[in-house]
């Protein structure tokens, strides 16, 4: 388990308070390219770094952080269940999961369990910078082949995309539509004319129908 609690870096040039992340990661050489990454960001600091699911909680009870981002395969505690956990006890803390695997059982057990997004590890590095930035703010993000299957589950589309079921209302599978094409929430705003919050909140119906049938 790793703690780091240098407050020299943890102020931002623009005086805001720096989203305080703990990174669960067991490949050590993962673990530190991305804390390397999200260091050189000046609104970002690891503040924890643990190896498995019970280190990743021990570390939200101890260092009180804004944003976990969460592997999915680690030993003695998967991020599935160490996700669950954690929003149980802090429901206000969002859980970014990064992860290589992107089968249906590990999607949407981690949605369900109340991931604010869920990310490939196939991703540029910019795009995992912005994804912290917007899951930080209460936004929802999700890999575009992860959108993809997020609208096979609930009927979203059959081949041509057409609608298929009445799970989703038209503008939620404009928006799943869109992010499976790889477009931002910003870029899903501007496309569709709406605000961005209304892009999120349109994701987290979406979410939150992930139940259905």
């Amino acid at each position: 388990m790793g703690v780091e609690q240098n407050s020299s870096q943890a102020n931002t040039s623009d005086g805001d308070a720096p989203i305080r992340i703990v990174i669960a990661e067991d490949h050590a050489f993962v673990q530190e390219g991305t804390r390397r990454l999200l260091e050189m960001e000046p609104d970002m600091h690891v503040i924890g770094e643990a190896s498995d699911g019970i280190e990743a909680i021990e570390l939200v009870e101890t260092l009180d952080p804004t944003l976990v981002l969460m592997d999915i395969s680690m030993p003695r505690m998967d991020g599935i269940e160490a996700t669950r956990r954690i929003r149980a006890m802090r429901p206000d803390l969002p859980v970014l999961i990064l992860s290589a695997y992107d089968n249906d059982q590990y999607v949407f057990a981690l949605v369900e369990a109340g991931a604010a997004g869920y990310l490939l590890k196939d991703i540029h590095h910019q795009q995992l910078i912005d994804s912290v930035r917007a899951v930080s703010r209460g936004e929802s993000v999700l890999h575009p082949t992860i959108a993809r299957k997020v609208m096979q589950r609930l009927g979203g589309y059959q081949g041509d995309m057409a609608p298929a079921t009445d799970a989703l209302s038209d503008r939620e599978i404009e928006v799943l539509r869109l992010a499976a094409s790889g477009a931002g929430n910003d870029a899903i705003a501007l496309n569709l004319g709406v605000s961005a919050r209304t892009v999120q909140s349109h994701l987290s119906n979406v979410f939150a129908k992930l139940g259905v049938g």
